[in-house]
């Protein structure tokens, strides 16, 4: 057998294999061989078949696998001991003059190859960075949520501006039938929330659903409707008064702050709205590093040049997946897809040159991890060492949970890097201004 590497350019080459009679021949009479020996053919005993019965019938056949079987083996122990960086797989050249009944057989195979570039982490532009603070406005709102939570519900004779509201919506031909409370503060408009002023329970208010509330998706939750259908939503609907009430806030006392934190870990209102920012700024930070990843991506996509194998990868695109596409559909295919593939080449030479790797016990600490903290929300806040390591083994048994998670750890630490190497501006917001800057 011989192998040969023809580079037609930095991107492209072609893998040729020679296969003789000599590669082959021996397994194929072993094969015919055992074939004969358990042959059931009418006239001849078991075990006496003639050979030349049995290679007119057989040898082709075991010929042809155990050619494809020995090119296979070839072709994949090349690429590695080559050490040649591919992308998608090679592509067999079609041979119009090909035969089966030759004594040596010649393939060809077109190869991808995966460029050679620099990363650069330092781009003439910072990246922003955003850190989200949690500003007076919506530490105070949040109290407010809190203290109506955990507050005295007392019940009306007639709807307020600061009454709850519940209710049935009813629009038969959307088939809307949906319970729901709500503020009537979440009521859009001043025309919409005159006509439940002063009502009562019993009394029906006809509504139109396009901009009833202040946000589509309270829409989408209280007539319990799709969230495409949401957007845009225009009928009317018939609303049904069953309850009305009022919050009375609870008091910002010792009492509250105990069922909050435990007891005496707070004990005044200062260190109360300290505790609620840093809790808030805390949750924001996922916001704020997924936007930052988000950036970095782009940054490097659109800083780090080079060219890809547009063509080949085209075709083999065109017969990888299980239905064949047209050229077009391939070219289509690949457009829709070529950022994320350039992505994927810059992080793995990232993650190979700073050796950016998940270990099996990194792993495992990180499912350990994302195990106690589900735990801790319904009241388990100190598991046994013992329940974590069967629970995580139990979950990295699974394949794709332990590739969701292992993708996961990997996000955290292209991020933690970035973090470290990447030139940053960091600036900081409240979260409604993070919302219009990121996502306007």
């Amino acid at each position: 057998m011989n192998i040969t590497k023809e580079n037609i350019d930095t991107l492209n080459a072609v893998v040729k294999i020679n296969i003789t009679e000599e590669d082959y021949q021996s397994k194929v009479t072993e094969i015919l061989q055992d074939y004969r020996k358990k042959a059931n053919i009418p006239g001849f005993r078991k075990g006496h078949v003639p050979m030349s019965l049995v290679k007119k019938q057989y040898e082709k056949p075991v010929l042809i696998d155990e050619v494809n079987k020995l090119l296979q083996e070839s072709l994949s122990k090349f690429l590695v001991e080559e050490k040649l960086d591919i992308l998608g797989n090679p592509l067999p050249k079609t041979q119009d003059d090909f035969s089966w009944d030759a004594d040596q057989f010649s393939f060809e195979f077109e190869v991808g190859l995966a460029p050679e570039f620099e990363v650069n982490l330092q781009p003439k532009k910072a990246i922003l960075q955003y850190k989200i603070v949690a500003d007076e406005k919506m530490i105070d709102d949040q109290i407010l949520n809190i203290r109506e939570q955990y507050g005295k519900i007392i019940s009306q004779n007639e709807i307020a501006e600061n009454s709850n509201v519940t209710g049935t919506f009813l629009n038969e031909e959307k088939e809307i039938e949906k319970k729901s409370t709500f503020k009537l503060d979440k009521i859009k408009g001043k025309t919409n929330a005159k006509k439940f002023i002063g009502a009562k329970v019993g009394d029906e208010i006809v509504l139109k659903t396009k901009g009833l509330f202040t946000d589509d998706h309270l829409l989408q939750n209280h007539l319990g409707v799709s969230h495409d259908d949401a957007h845009g939503l225009n009928v009317e609907v018939k609303f049904t008064i069953e309850e009305i009430s009022v919050t009375e806030p609870t008091e910002l006392n010792q009492e509250l702050f105990d069922k909050l934190f435990g007891e005496g870990i707070v004990k005044e209102e200062k260190e109360f709205k300290k505790r609620l920012k840093e809790d808030a700024e805390k949750q924001f930070e996922q916001q704020s590093d997924q936007q930052l990843l988000n950036a970095v991506t782009e940054s490097l996509i659109e800083n780090t040049k080079f060219d890809l194998p547009a063509a080949f990868l085209q075709k083999w695109i065109a017969v990888a997946g299980e239905k064949e596409l047209t050229a077009q559909e391939a070219a289509e295919e690949y457009s829709r897809s070529e950022k994320g593939l350039r992505y994927q080449l810059i992080e793995g030479k990232i993650s190979k040159e700073n050796n950016l790797q998940v270990t099996y016990e990194e792993l495992q600490e990180f499912a350990k991890g994302f195990i106690k903290s589900q735990m801790a929300q319904y009241g388990n806040t100190n598991p046994e060492e013992k329940e974590l390591n069967e629970i995580a083994g139990r979950i990295l048994s699974n394949q794709e949970e332990a590739k969701r998670l292992s993708e996961q750890l990997m996000s955290q630490k292209l991020l933690n890097f970035f973090k470290e190497n990447v030139k940053l501006k960091v600036k900081e917001v409240s979260f409604d201004d993070f919302v219009k800057e990121v996502y306007k």
